[in-house]
């Protein structure tokens, strides 16, 4: 068989059988003339998108920034995919495996407008991100700048290599309720020496969903001849960027996050004038300096992940990157809209709807986080997750496009209740 047709003919399989793919495509013709911003309120429309996936009817789910829940069809195509590598066994393996997986991240790339040459596909952020942390050539007194709200297993990393290289952690503390870009950039900046290598930075804070100025960080640290590293677990799939507009030098994502791929793919992004100087985790022996596949050495790997990677991708682009992004949006100011002003309900999302998309954090004055949570599982049947940190005290909420309002008219109302 071509290698090259192999992935289309695998995946092409895989739908046949799946009626979804077709009504998805039917559902999202009849209301290509409404622009995203408008459809993001019709729930009969979202409603027809819910239908196509598979929920636990115990409680409601407001917590997708985990992973978010794959599609059946999405999901049934994935088990295809396990079970045709199974049925040809290490034929698969020993031919044509890295073609697809090849193939797949050439159409990440598309989606990230980056060149195929300069993104691999990964387990997860903290695996690209780490890759880059522990890889980068530091020397002792070199200087690392990031966040208290960064992700742990990124900060953990950090630790990690100031132990072995003798680096010094510079950690600047991003305020919930910005009065500007420039005052978030100043931040950043104040720590930057001659002796800073590195900056990382998130483009979506996990924990509040507060959208940074990536691209206004980047132009300053470059600067100071400081490279970027970006978190982008949260932002890939969920808001529309371009890396070239980005203009980082590293970027790392999880897949299963936005995406919403089975669990266990994420990517990594390297522009690639910065390739050469990352040194690999794992050896892969023969591979250019200049090649990004040095960083890719995964050896054996579940690689029908890889191949329903392509599978989210046809999902969410007949689906619609604008209509999707309008939608969480929507949902997220529908319920905060309604509580930000509430005494004894505190925000820690900024106010200003162009900081921030789906993801929401919310607090009340007389409960912990973890009281907050508990009570809203035990007695509302909403499941979310506590963050109680680094300025940030309240539950997370992260709606998808599955959510209804109806289920956030039930959140609202039980915040009210709770707040005394």
């Amino acid at each position: 068989m071509n290698k090259r047709s192999f992935l289309k003919q695998l995946a092409a399989a895989g739908m046949t059988s799946i009626p979804a793919f077709k009504q998805l495509q039917d559902i999202v013709s009849r209301v290509e003339h409404i622009a995203p911003t408008e459809l993001a309120k019709d729930e009969d429309f979202w409603a027809q998108i819910r239908s196509g996936y598979r929920l636990k009817p115990d409680y409601i789910n407001l917590e997708n920034g985990y992973y978010c829940i794959t599609p059946q069809e999405t999901l049934e195509n994935y088990l295809h995919h396990v079970r045709e590598v199974n049925y040809q066994g290490s034929y698969y393996m020993r031919t044509v495996q890295w073609d697809n997986k090849k193939a797949v991240a050439s159409r990440l790339a598309e989606i990230a407008d980056c060149s195929p040459e300069e993104l691999v596909i990964t387990r997860n952020t903290t695996e690209s991100l780490d890759t880059i942390i522990a890889g980068y050539p530091w020397e002792a007194g070199d200087e690392a700048v990031m966040a208290a709200q960064d992700y742990g297993a990124m900060l953990n990393q950090f630790k990690l290599v100031a132990k072995r290289h003798g680096i010094v952690n510079k950690i600047v503390s991003i305020p919930n309720h910005p009065s500007s870009d420039e005052e978030i950039v100043k931040l950043y900046a104040s720590q930057i020496t001659d002796k800073t290598k590195l900056l990382m930075v998130c483009h979506m804070i996990n924990i509040t969903g507060h959208i940074l100025p990536v691209r206004k960080i980047c132009d300053m640290a470059h600067a100071k001849g400081v490279k970027v590293l970006v978190d982008g677990a949260h932002a890939f799939a969920h808001i529309q960027f371009s890396m070239k507009e980005l203009d980082c030098d590293y970027y790392g994502a999880s897949l299963h996050k936005w995406l919403s791929t089975p669990l266990g793919a994420g990517m990594l992004f390297v522009k690639k004038e910065n390739i050469s100087e990352i040194w690999p985790l794992f050896s892969e022996w023969g591979v250019d300096q200049n090649d990004i596949k040095k960083l890719n050495h995964t050896g054996t790997h579940p690689v029908h992940t890889d191949l329903a990677i392509d599978n989210a991708i046809e999902y969410y682009l007949r689906l619609g990157p604008e209509r999707k992004e309008a939608r969480l949006r929507y949902l997220q100011n529908y319920w905060i809209d309604q509580v930000r002003d509430i005494p004894g309900i505190r925000v820690n999302t900024p106010v200003e709807k162009h900081r921030s998309c789906g993801i929401g954090n919310v607090g009340l004055e007389n409960m912990s986080p973890k009281e907050m949570a508990d009570t809203l599982h035990k007695e509302h049947r909403i499941w979310t997750v506590a963050i109680d940190g680094h300025g940030v005290h309240g539950c997370r909420i992260t709606p998808n496009v599955y959510t209804s309002t109806r289920e956030l008219d039930v959140f609202v109302e039980a915040l009210k209740e709770m707040k005394g």
